[in-house]
């Protein structure tokens, strides 16, 4: 009889709580638009950011309530984008792709260390004893910290200690920017081609015994292209709210510090910047 009770007991208590749950699942239920995952699943998945949102997961339900378009996602591509659209029932709307630039061109071969390093393997590690070692205290450090962190593999240290930035895989991200304690990456458009591989506030020769490839704030870009390009800081500042579809600026740069460059990756130097022909590193007191 007690067992009897018992198994009653237990009974009634397990089908008044499946009835209170079920009750609450009802009343509790938040509806979640069907459409979202399959939007998701017509992203490229790769959680970037670049869209503004922490993942493609809220990108697409912002696309299902209709506080963005497809043409923000510049990571996927221009049918996929158009899939998306015509799924959803609206334009595809426009988003220039964005890439990383880096602000420095100064490698082994043409830049100098004047202290030696030696611990963490990291710019970071480096920049914390008294910024490092490279004579430019403004310079790229070398030991790859964003090619190391970019999940996308956009980012490959050339032969001279240079991030190089692919910008077919690139999805601005902006985790070099982060992880760079220089502060020389920033993300662009990618039809910002004319650009200043420098940044360096020096002035004068005296910053090409640092850096055969820095600015010393000539101010011949400026001079060549004056409602373009104005010199702040001893850097060059292009406006890129004006036409900046041109090689002009570039052409009298002594030593090459501003550049064209290329979407197959390639870096255009002016008419009259030195030619670097130095494969080793860069000694102190060599010219």
């Amino acid at each position: 009889m007690t067992i009897l009770i018992a198994l009653l007991t237990l009974g009634g208590l397990t089908l008044l709580l499946a009835l209170m749950l079920t009750i609450a699942n009802k009343k509790l239920y938040v509806y979640e638009d069907p459409r979202i995952d399959v939007v998701e699943g017509m992203l490229p998945h790769a959680n970037c950011g670049a869209c503004g949102y922490p993942g493609c997961r809220p990108f697409a339900e912002a696309l299902v309530k209709g506080e963005m378009l497809p043409g923000k996602c510049t990571v996927s591509s221009e049918d996929g984008r158009k899939a998306i659209a015509a799924y959803l029932g609206v334009d595809a709307g426009t988003e220039e792709k964005r890439v990383a630039r880096l602000a420095c061109a100064g490698g082994f071969n043409v830049a100098i260390n004047r202290a030696k390093y030696e611990g963490i393997g990291t710019c970071r590690g480096e920049a914390l004893i008294a910024g490092g070692g490279k004579g430019c205290s403004w310079g790229c450090l070398g030991h790859g910290d964003c090619e190391k962190v970019c999940d996308f593999d956009a980012i490959k240290m050339n032969a001279f200690g240079i991030p190089v930035v692919d910008e077919s895989k690139c999805t601005a991200c902006g985790d070099c920017v982060e992880v760079c304690p220089k502060d020389l990456f920033s993300l662009h458009p990618v039809s910002h081609r004319l650009w200043v591989a420098c940044k360096s506030l020096e002035a004068g020769d005296a910053v090409l015994e640092d850096c055969e490839v820095g600015c010393t704030a000539c101010g011949k870009c400026a001079m060549d292209a004056p409602n373009l390009i104005s010199m702040v800081n001893n850097l060059p500042l292009i406006d890129y709210s004006k036409n900046h579809q041109t090689q002009v600026p570039i052409q009298r740069c002594p030593t090459g510090a501003i550049v064209w460059l290329e979407s197959s990756g390639e870096v255009v130097k002016g008419a009259e910047a030195k030619k670097i022909i130095r494969k080793g590193k860069k000694n102190l007191g060599e010219s």
